[in-house]
C-alpha cells in the first residue's frame, strides 16, 4: 500500500467514486434502523450530510429538503440525512424545527425522512464526509446520488458555511434519469424541455450521415449534435402522476 493511501485512511476522508457501489452500513435513524443501501433497492437515493444539529444553515437545509420530499418521491427518490450527532439530539432538533422555526415562508415543517445517528463517524468516514482541512469532527455538506442499482452516480461537496442549491440537486437527479431513459446527454444548464445531446459519432461514416441528415438532429459540427426531447415526454416517463 502506498504512503498516500495509508495517510488518507488514517485521517478518514477516502470517498466512494462515481461508478462505485455505495458502501454498505447499518445505522440507527430518527425513523428506526436502516440497512443501506439494500433497503432502497429499486429507488434513487440522495444521501446527504450536515455538520451539526441546532445550527442555522443546517436548519434551513433540512426544512427545504422536508418541504421538497414529496417532489423527490415522485421522481422515485428517497432522502437520507446524516450528522455525527446522537439520536436524541436529532429528535430534539427536528421537534424544534416543527414547533418554532419559520424560514422562506415554510413553517410547521415535519422532517419524515431518516436522519442517521453517526456519533462514531463510521458512516461519515466511509463516505469521505469528514475532511480535516475543513473540520475534524463535523461532516461537510456532502450529497451522494445513488441509483436504483446502488451505484454512486454523482457527488457534490459543499463547505460548512455554504448552504446547498436545491434546484440544482433536483435538476441533476432528473437529468441523470433522462440520460438513462433516453440514452442521451444533457448540456449545460439543461432543464426538461431543452434540447439534449447525442453521443459523438464513432466513425467517419456516422459523422457524415449526421451532417447530411436533418430529420431529427441539429448538428453544429460532426461531434456536436442535439435533438429535441419534449418536456411532457420526459416528465411522463420519470415523474409519478
Amino acid at each position: 500500500m502506498e504512503t498516500s493511501d495509508i495517510s488518507q485512511k488514517e485521517i478518514g476522508f477516502s470517498m466512494p467514486r462515481i461508478g462505485d457501489k455505495a458502501p454498505e452500513f447499518k445505522a440507527i435513524t430518527t425513523q428506526g434502523e436502516i440497512n443501506f443501501p439494500s433497503d432502497y433497492k429499486g429507488k434513487w437515493v440522495i444521501l446527504f450530510s450536515h455538520p451539526a444539529d441546532f445550527t442555522p444553515v443546517c436548519t434551513s437545509e433540512f426544512m427545504t429538503f422536508a418541504h421538497l420530499e414529496e417532489k423527490f418521491a415522485k421522481a422515485n427518490c428517497k432522502l437520507v440525512g446524516l450528522s455525527v450527532d446522537g439520536l436524541y439530539s436529532h429528535i430534539a432538533w427536528l421537534r424544534t424545527i416543527k414547533d418554532k422555526i419559520e424560514f422562506n415562508g415554510m413553517k410547521d415543517i415535519e422532517v419524515k425522512f431518516p436522519l442517521i445517528e453517526d456519533i462514531t463517524m463510521n458512516v461519515a468516514k466511509k463516505y469521505g464526509m469528514i475532511q480535516p482541512g475543513e473540520h475534524k469532527t463535523q461532516a461537510v455538506r456532502a450529497v451522494f446520488f445513488i441509483d436504483p442499482e446502488s451505484t454512486v452516480r454523482a457527488v457534490i461537496y459543499y463547505p460548512l458555511s455554504l448552504g446547498r442549491n436545491f434546484d440544482e440537486i433536483y435538476r441533476a437527479l432528473i437529468a441523470m434519469q433522462t440520460s438513462d431513459k433516453f440514452n442521451v446527454a444533457t448540456p449545460a444548464d439543461w432543464e426538461p424541455g431543452n434540447d439534449v445531446i447525442i453521443s459523438p459519432a464513432g466513425s467517419c461514416g456516422v459523422a457524415e450521415e449526421r451532417m447530411t441528415n436533418t430529420d431529427d438532429l441539429e448538428c453544429k459540427d460532426w461531434f456536436f449534435c442535439t435533438k429535441k426531447l419534449n418536456k411532457e415526454k420526459v416528465l411522463d416517463e420519470i415523474i409519478e402522476s
